[in-house]
């Protein structure tokens, strides 16, 4: 198993909150470091760099007395970095993420080896999301730390390859951390893909119901009505292929089934999605919302202590269960 040194002794589960747009913000990010998982957040969710900034100022801030007070080591957080061509500020919030000496950057869209050593140079990892072995050798080759294989069903922008085949696709060529992401909702999910030949896993919709989560209530009431037949995957809503909640699309007045496509993908143009609400536009993310297929096991929202505290449990009992089925089995096949 190739969990980083910089995670080891700091993590009470190999899980990633992964880094969700509008939904991740502050207090999510620093209640799953303080739970014992790695918190993470998009640049993007703060509309300016130097809001960016001050938010990372804060997240240290806050976690390095909680650790003073507690004697406690907090998981380390993470940075998600849209590095393409139509995001505007992705260089000047990498300087930001160097000058501050984020512990994780996780990179999208883009796997840039000057970046790699930048991040590099201050002992800093960088994990990058791909969905198929393609891309993920491509982000080998510029040297970052960790895959992150984005999975059919996963929330938010999605691949549509079967776990299994990407995960032992990869494993071919890149022997670092590798994580999974797509549909993980439980502790035993986890332990799941590690038994795949996963290190770590990435979870988002399942935090998406948490009391931290930056969404409104009628949202998170999707989430915990929802079933995986209620997931539609498309690229006509953000540009790129995604996850969405189709009741969502309706309550836009949008028909699903007659969807407009989206003739580009435009970051910049997320970063407005506050300013003229007053417009009528429905956009993604802020009217049209995410989730992945694993929406149908959530049944409740949690604050995030709770909810790491659930997935513990659930890792280990799962473990166990497995020894044990193991173990009689081979007793079974031998007598």
């Amino acid at each position: 198993m190739t969990i980083p040194v910089e995670f080891q002794h700091r993590l009470r589960l190999p899980l990633i909150a992964s880094p969700m747009f509008i939904a991740s913000g502050i207090e999510l990010v620093i209640e799953s470091c303080k739970a014992g998982i790695v918190g993470t957040f998009p640049a993007l969710n703060q509309r300016t760099s130097e809001g960016f900034e001050a938010w990372l100022i804060e997240i240290q801030s806050r976690l390095s007395g909680w650790e003073k007070q507690t004697g406690t080591k907090a998981a380390p957080f993470g940075v998600n970095l849209i590095v393409h061509r139509s995001n505007p500020r992705w260089q000047a919030d990498l300087a930001i993420c160097i000058k501050h000496k984020v512990p994780l950057i996780i990179t999208s869209l883009g796997a840039v080896a000057d970046l790699v050593d930048a991040v590099h140079a201050y002992g800093g990892l960088v994990f990058h999301d791909v969905v198929n072995a393609r891309h993920g050798k491509k982000a080998a080759a510029a040297g970052v730390d960790g895959l992150i294989a984005v999975c059919n069903g996963a929330g938010g922008h999605a691949g549509n390859t079967n776990p299994f085949a990407l995960v032992a696709e990869i494993r071919q060529f890149f022997a670092k951390t590798l994580i999974l992401a797509g549909s993980l909702s439980s502790g035993s999910d986890v332990a799941a893909a590690q038994m795949m030949g996963a290190d770590m896993a990435y979870m988002g919709t399942r935090f998406l119901a948490t009391v931290e989560a930056n969404i409104s209530q009628d949202y998170q009431t999707l989430i915990v009505n929802s079933t995986a037949n209620d997931i539609l995957y498309t690229p006509k809503i953000s540009g790129v292929n995604a996850n969405f909640i189709r009741q969502s699309i309706v309550d836009a007045g949008i028909d699903p089934e007659d969807l407009r496509p989206k003739s580009e993908l435009d970051f910049g143009a997320e970063l407005d999605i506050d300013d003229k609400p007053q417009t009528g536009e429905k956009k993604a993310w802020r009217d049209i919302w995410s989730a992945g297929q694993g929406v149908g096991s959530i049944d409740k929202v949690l604050s995030t202590k709770e909810l790491v505290e659930q997935l513990v449990n659930e890792y280990h009992a799962a473990i166990a269960s497995h020894q044990i089925q193991y173990t009689s089995e081979s007793a079974k096949s031998t007598s």
